[in-house]
């Protein structure tokens, strides 16, 4: 039963990541809302007891699940950390919202596509992801799927923040500050999305009291490879004529990577 107060109490896991970190900043902007940020440290998804006490206890309407393990190359060598965190601690979660009729905003992610389509993917095209972290990120989104009814997934891409976390955007500006030579792939393309931009999207989720549940996919809408994010990053800062940088699609990652994973909104 909903409560009389128009006060919405939100739990935000994962809080200090860049998303999480944009939530915080945005949230002085919601003040109908109340936030309860928690990091790793003050409530780890994966130990079920925790989960179920804080949400138990909160009396929340929505938790917003920053939480996650995005070491792409990373997972490849420590598969079960990254299932533990992106599949069974969101099954946790969403065990728990559901015993206490909380509505789940879950972050997912453009990997779980394998990338050969050619033309950017739907909500609902099937996922069929070619890496460890893809994988894990769609078993997460799979529990959601079987255990609750009132969710929203919402898959993004590329997510960086300019002055939280480790990011391609930050990565690009430190190394111009060392001045090294950028050599930049050209041969992966998908949508980089600004944190901010994600944190305002998904809180206009709760403050429009959207119950059409289910996935969705945001970005911000502009495709390009990492080379022209790269220039993009070095045009915006005033470094474009500073810096040489050139394509280089003989770099090879760990983890195999889509080529075309831009997602229609």
């Amino acid at each position: 039963m909903e409560r009389a107060t128009a006060i919405r109490r939100i739990l935000v896991t994962g809080s200090t990541g860049q998303l999480g970190h944009s939530l915080q900043d945005t949230a002085k902007d919601y003040p109908h809302m109340e936030f309860v940020f928690a990091n790793s440290q003050t409530l780890d998804i994966t130990n079920s007891e925790k989960v179920l006490k804080t949400i138990g206890m909160g009396n929340f309407d929505y938790c917003i699940n920053c939480a996650a393990y995005t070491q792409v190359d990373e997972a490849e060598k420590n598969p079960e950390t990254a299932f533990k965190v992106n599949a069974e601690g969101v099954k946790i979660l969403a065990s728990a919202c559901k015993q206490y009729n909380v509505a789940l905003i879950h972050i997912s992610t453009d990997y779980v596509f394998d990338g050969e389509k050619g033309s950017p993917y739907t909500v609902n095209d099937h996922p069929n992801p070619i890496n460890v972290y893809g994988k894990s990120k769609w078993k997460g989104e799979k529990y959601i799927q079987e255990i609750l009814d009132k969710y929203f997934i919402v898959r993004t891409s590329w997510l960086y923040h300019k002055i939280h976390g480790h990011n391609f955007y930050k990565t690009i500006l430190k190394k111009v500050k060392k001045g090294e030579e950028l050599r930049i792939i050209d041969s992966q393309v998908g949508c980089p999305t600004n944190a901010v931009n994600l944190a305002k999207y998904i809180l206009e989720h709760i403050v429009n009291k959207n119950q059409q549940y289910g996935i969705y996919h945001f970005t911000d809408g502009q495709a390009m490879s990492w080379f022209g994010f790269a220039k993009n990053v070095l045009e915006e800062n005033g470094l474009k004529n500073t810096t040489n940088i050139v394509k280089d699609n003989n770099y090879r990652s760990f983890a195999m990577r889509p080529k075309f994973s831009v997602l229609k909104i």
